[in-house]
């Protein structure tokens, strides 16, 4: 018999017919922020300082502007069927869908608006697996933030009922200004107020 050397990470071999939303809650040792996408564990990479600011940033903005009836989430799953349950970096559910200290997912129902931060490793995801399966869970809106240059963009999209898809409505660098999914003003310019 073999033994493995000590520290030697041993991965989750994936079932037959890969893995399902349940098994999230069920495979020990996971890393943190572990995602399924298409039956397939999806692990992040460690985070940059880019990306943090731009959640602290965004959430404390959503924060300050949201109606009282609805709640910030951040960096929790959204179960879209049996094999996908993606982590978005922030969402806007409302509170009624918050349901105990326990809760570890969403449903696709309940998510109004779904934010993804582009990091280098997950750029096909944010702009293009998630976009999809987000839209065509019915999420109204998604805003994926981008670093241009050093500058933070927000690309903002809405869901078009008749097409299914989503339709872009604008690249706010600066200030983002909104009158959808509700009124919100947030300085995206102001470094200090990322930190």
């Amino acid at each position: 018999m073999t033994v493995a050397p000590p520290n030697t990470p041993t991965w989750p071999v994936p079932p037959e017919d890969g893995w399902t939303a349940g098994d999230l809650d069920r495979l020990p040792d996971l890393p943190p922020h572990t995602e399924l996408l298409d039956g397939n564990l999806v692990f992040m990479s460690p985070q940059r300082n880019f990306h943090i600011y731009a959640i602290r940033l965004l959430e404390y903005g959503l924060l300050a502007a949201r109606p009282p009836e609805l709640a910030v989430i951040r960096e929790m799953t959204v179960t879209l069927g049996k094999r996908d349950r993606p982590e978005p970096d922030l969402m806007i559910v409302p509170k009624a869908a918050v349901i105990d200290d326990q809760q570890s997912d969403y449903r696709p129902e309940d998510v109004l608006l779904a934010v993804e931060v582009v990091s280098p490793d997950s750029v096909e995801r944010d702009r293009d697996v998630k976009p999809r399966k987000y839209a065509g869970a019915g999420f109204p809106h998604y805003w994926r933030v981008e670093n241009e240059k050093g500058e933070l963009a927000v690309h903002v999209f809405e869901r078009e009922e008749a097409t299914g898809s989503y339709a872009p409505q604008g690249i706010f660098r600066g200030r983002l200004t909104l009158e959808l999914p509700f009124p919100i003003d947030i300085d995206l310019a102001d470094p200090q107020r990322w930190l």
